[in-house]
């Protein structure tokens, strides 16, 4: 699979069995976060293959030049995964298996909420429940962490501000949140160079339009939840109180040491847990 469509808008896939990888191993669907497209999986997807496993990792609503539309209300999270609906019901699988890594992680959360029968299994990386974020929000110091999403509400100044001078100004964000200079780097200019800016900080003025009831829902599937106690953007309270919100089985892991940036900075520990998790409940 290269492409999937949902209406008018169509959706690059990156699928390891295009690549000489298992057509026919249990589906792993990776999904990006901000600000990466889809080849941030590409030292996880390796490993998972390896294990006989399928991955398709789509550069989701915003990230494929195909699905860019220009509304906030259409990045709103209810659309962002039904978006992901449409690529299982393309797949034609029964169930699959979910993972996602910051933005991807709510979108992933809120796939397993919607559609728990297709989805075998759910590991989310660094970002927590909807409803343990939320609560953190206001009852802890995650709100003075989260400034940027605020940032990101004002019109036209946050993308100016992050292309400035090839996107400069994202990559010492970038860096600052503890990605390498090298990832950063190559983030920063892929973001500027595929013209997604605008349309990714979309997802954020897309989140006072959501409505969180729709997407804050308990979750009855097997889930792995891997916080990094150096991620200075998601602070322990939503992630320790991400248990309260899974009624399945659950596991929580810890990455010490390690920052956000977890798919560079520790790919064999992630790969490692994802794929004990995904081999714990079988497709």
């Amino acid at each position: 699979m290269k492409t999937f469509r949902r209406g008018d808008l169509t959706f690059d896939v990156l699928d390891t069995a295009d690549a000489g990888g298992p057509a026919d191993g249990e589906p792993v669907v990776l999904l990006h976060g901000f600000p990466q497209f889809n080849t941030s999986w590409d030292g996880i997807t390796a490993r998972l293959t390896a294990q006989g496993y399928r991955c398709l990792a789509p550069n989701q609503r915003g990230y494929s030049p195909g699905a860019r539309p220009g509304r906030r209300r259409d990045y709103r999270l209810p659309e962002l995964v039904e978006d992901i609906g449409a690529l299982l019901d393309s797949l034609g699988a029964q169930r699959v298996h979910l993972v996602g890594h910051d933005w991807g992680a709510a979108v992933a959360w809120g796939v397993a909420g919607r559609y728990p029968e297709r989805v075998a299994s759910l590991s989310a990386l660094a970002v927590p429940h909807p409803g343990a974020f939320l609560r953190a929000m206001v009852t802890s110091r995650q709100f003075f962490a989260s400034w940027y999403m605020f940032f990101f509400q004002l019109p036209r100044l946050p993308e100016w501000w992050l292309s400035r001078r090839g996107g400069a100004a994202l990559e010492d964000g970038l860096r600052r949140s503890g990605q390498t200079p090298q990832y950063a780097r190559r983030d920063a200019a892929a973001m500027v160079e595929r013209g997604a800016l605008r349309t990714a900080i979309n997802w954020y003025r897309g989140m006072p339009l959501s409505n969180p009831r729709q997407t804050g829902g308990r979750i009855t599937v097997p889930t792995l939840y891997v916080w990094a106690d150096n991620d200075i953007a998601l602070l322990p309270k939503a992630a320790h109180a991400t248990a309260d919100h899974v009624t399945g089985d659950y596991r929580f892991e810890t990455l010490h040491g390690a920052s956000h940036w977890m798919l560079e900075e520790r790919p064999d520990a992630v790969a490692d847990m994802v794929g004990q998790w995904l081999a714990a409940h079988p497709a």
